[in-house]
């Protein structure tokens, strides 16, 4: 029995969707977002996948690292961007600590992700490590994304954001950790700033689409963190970053004409009144 709603969005992204677009070789957009106001933006704007990353934790929160990121934090987050859009696919982060431990807690914090957020899918960072864990996920209905490369909850561990697997053996691992998460169920894989050559490699060796930031033009498909992209952060200016606007000068702009305009009794002005 069909349980699709009346006036449901047809062209409704979905994880079968992305596949097939590596299938066709169409390449897929993919930004983060973490509010309803940018959820709403960014998706009426057409991109394809939308990630509630942990990256709130930099970018909303003020913290250095994404590891203080609870799964209360990520469902509120989640929650606001599921309620703004209408055609991405919505994808959220799993936090550091939900799913390391056990595969059964992994799935509870999945579930939770998926009922009480309305995620469409969570992301997990790790390979073969996590490939049971992925597996039990998958078999439950909740579509998981991989992520290899450098992996942003595992920062104290490597002690630095410089490339990962440059080196032989590195490449190898990460070649077979994207195979291994494959086999565990995943539908695409987030490469982070990796070698371009490598991010080829495993792009070609996979029937799922990869996801680049910081790993080369030969991905599927290219991920930003949408605060970056759009210049909000002044801060962060890594090679892989491309800004498409200087929100941060305009918006900077904007709010010191308030503050004119405030101080000489110009606004509010007499239309501008009851």
């Amino acid at each position: 029995m069909s349980t699709q709603k009346r006036g449901s969005n047809p062209d409704k992204v979905t994880t079968q969707t992305v596949v097939e677009m590596k299938g066709r070789g169409e390449k897929i957009s993919m930004l983060t977002a973490y509010d309803y106001t940018m959820g709403g933006i960014v998706d009426s704007a057409g991109i394809d996948v939308i990630l509630v990353g942990d990256s709130a934790s930099n970018v909303m929160a003020g913290h250095d690292t994404t590891v203080p990121m609870t799964m209360d934090h990520m469902i509120y987050h989640t929650s606001c961007v599921v309620r703004a859009v209408d055609r991405a696919l919505v994808i959220a982060d799993l936090p550091f600590m939900t799913y390391q431990v056990t595969a059964k807690e992994a799935l509870i914090n999945a579930g939770r992700m998926m009922k009480e957020a309305g995620a469409h899918a969570v992301k997990l960072e790790g390979g073969n490590s996590i490939a049971n864990t992925v597996k039990k996920i998958v078999n439950a209905g909740i579509p998981v994304m991989g992520h290899l490369g450098l992996t942003p909850q595992s920062i104290y561990k490597f002690g630095t954001y410089k490339v990962r697997a440059k080196e032989e053996e590195e490449a190898e691992q990460l070649l077979k950790d994207a195979l291994e998460l494959e086999k565990a169920g995943v539908f695409s894989i987030v490469l982070e700033k990796i070698p371009s050559g490598l991010a080829k490699k495993v792009t070609e060796s996979l029937s799922v689409p990869t996801i680049g930031i910081g790993a080369g033009p030969h991905c599927d498909g290219q991920v930003l963190v949408l605060h970056d992209m759009l210049g909000l952060n002044k801060d962060f200016s890594p090679r892989f970053l491309r800004r498409y606007a200087d929100l941060h000068e305009s918006m900077t702009g904007a709010v010191q004409h308030y503050i004119s305009d405030v101080k000489e009794g110009s606004f509010p002005n007499e239309s501008e009144q009851y």
